[in-house]
């Protein structure tokens, strides 16, 4: 009988290691891939800082700067935001006609003059309000953005596609969003000192520099070679493989293919994606109220220090993706869906308790695990399921609904902070309760849609994610 004793111990022992190294090994992995994908990640890291960098001082940019009231004000946020979502949907496709690493240099240069517009916009031209010449400018400096996100995005999930496995692809998916969130939360620790020295202005000014960066690790660490030895290790620079992805139609041709083959006859797939958009509406405002909402519903620390706040968010995500990613691998991917949007929904009404320090990092804790838990799986199911000449394409027709959500919830969000949480008003003449109750009940509506459609969605779901 003593014999048996060690038994389970040992056994203990065995689980608790195996739990460990699941967690930990996402994180050991990153620093074992390829060239390529190095270049992707680090890429990913720097416009995620830039990216959450600016669209979180974007609002307070247009009324301090261009003159616009916070309707207006939220409307430009929205023009850029759910424009890089709907310049997807036709730039895609770019990665797919001239490759990853010539996509994503050139969106780069089109993002950086973007960034320099809006930095020379009110100084240049001194002129404010709707239609002025700094609106003007500032709005062509966002179309810039648009247009080189558009490609950007569709490229970075593309080359990941490619440059890993199937055991490998969903955490490099994971990672990758992982990374552009931690890039996030960076500004909370950069934009403060340098906001406070140089001003808002001063603080778009570093964003320029980085992005300037961001272009030459794109170029001296993507390169062809490194690209080339990747897809090798991964298995696409098999010949067959090697020989589909060169052929190259013409253009005309490749147009008339992805109208073609657009998946808008899947029922599921279009209920899939547009039944997301309630509880997308919580990521459109972190950018959209959150910013406001802690700078103007609070005192003190959370004030003065509103960016912090406003990108916790991100590097929980860096922290929590990849750890879940493992955990959850064999998770059925829709069982997955109909949780992770739940746990981020439900955080929604404990704003409306009141604007407590303890509130906010309770919604911003709990929303983010929520979030750790569907998001990467959706990027993911997206991009496996598309054909492999039109990854970029799906990236796009995936996205749109955001678009929609970035559209319709930038015009309500600026209304709502008027009523409910303006500007000149004592936190506690507020009624920041109600805003935030009215945000919970329209973002439950995701995981009860998703549990209410499971029988017909799973009876023809097409992928199951497995490790």
């Amino acid at each position: 009988m003593e014999e048996l004793n060690p038994a389970p111990e040992k056994n203990s022992e065995t689980v608790f290691q195996k739990t460990w190294k699941e967690i930990t090994q996402p994180f050991i992995d990153l620093f074992h891939v390829s060239r390529a994908l190095w270049g992707i990640n680090v890429s990913y890291l720097l416009e995620g800082l830039t990216y959450f960098g600016v669209v979180g001082l974007l609002a307070i940019y247009f009324n301090d700067f261009i003159g616009l009231d916070d309707i207006d004000a939220g409307r430009m946020v929205g023009l850029l935001t759910a424009g890089i979502t709907l310049s997807m949907l036709f730039l895609g496709a770019t990665v797919d006609i001239i490759g990853t690493r010539w996509a994503l240099i050139i969106s780069l240069v089109f993002m950086l003059i973007g960034r320099v517009l809006l930095s020379i916009a009110p100084t240049v031209f001194g002129t404010t309000g709707m239609w002025s010449s700094s609106h003007v400018v500032a709005m062509l400096g966002i179309l810039g953005i648009v247009i080189g996100y558009g490609i950007y995005m569709p490229g970075c999930y593309a080359a990941v596609k490619y440059f890993t496995t199937e055991k490998t692809a969903a955490m490099g998916y994971a990672m990758l969003y992982a990374l552009m969130n931690l890039g996030g939360f960076l500004p909370g620790l950069i934009s403060p000192p340098v906001r406070h020295a140089y001003g808002i202005l001063g603080v778009f000014w570093v964003y320029a520099a980085l992005t300037v960066a961001g272009i030459a690790v794109v170029a001296v660490i993507l390169t062809k070679k490194s690209e080339k030895e990747a897809m090798e290790e991964s298995g696409w620079a098999k010949k067959e493989d090697k020989e589909k992805i060169k052929e190259k139609k013409p253009l005309k041709e490749q147009i008339k293919f992805y109208i073609k083959n657009f998946p808008i006859k899947d029922a599921r797939f279009m209920y899939f994606i547009f039944i997301l958009i309630p509880v997308q509406t919580l990521f459109a405002h972190n950018w959209l109220t959150l910013p406001l909402y802690f700078s103007r519903a609070f005192t003190g620390v959370v004030a003065e220090n509103f960016e912090f706040f406003v990108n916790f968010n991100p590097i929980l995500i860096f922290i929590l993706a990849p750890m879940v990613a493992a955990l959850t691998v064999k998770s059925d991917t829709y069982k997955m869906m109909i949780i992770g949007t739940f746990v981020m929904a439900s955080p929604t009404f404990i704003l409306s308790l009141g604007p407590t320090i303890y509130t906010a990092f309770a919604y911003l804790i709990i929303m983010t695990i929520g979030e750790a838990m569907w998001q990467p799986r959706f990027l993911q199911w997206v991009a496996e399921i598309a054909p492999k000449e039109m990854t970029g394409i799906y990236m796009g027709l995936g996205q749109f609904p955001w678009f929609l959500t970035k559209v319709v919830t930038s015009v309500y969000s600026g209304w709502f902070l008027m009523k409910y949480c303006p500007a000149g008003t004592p936190p506690e003449m507020m009624n920041t309760e109600t805003m935030w109750f009215i945000y919970g009940l329209i973002a439950i509506i995701s995981p009860v849609g998703l549990l209410l459609a499971r029988s017909w969605m799973v009876k023809g779901f097409k992928v199951k994610h497995e490790g």
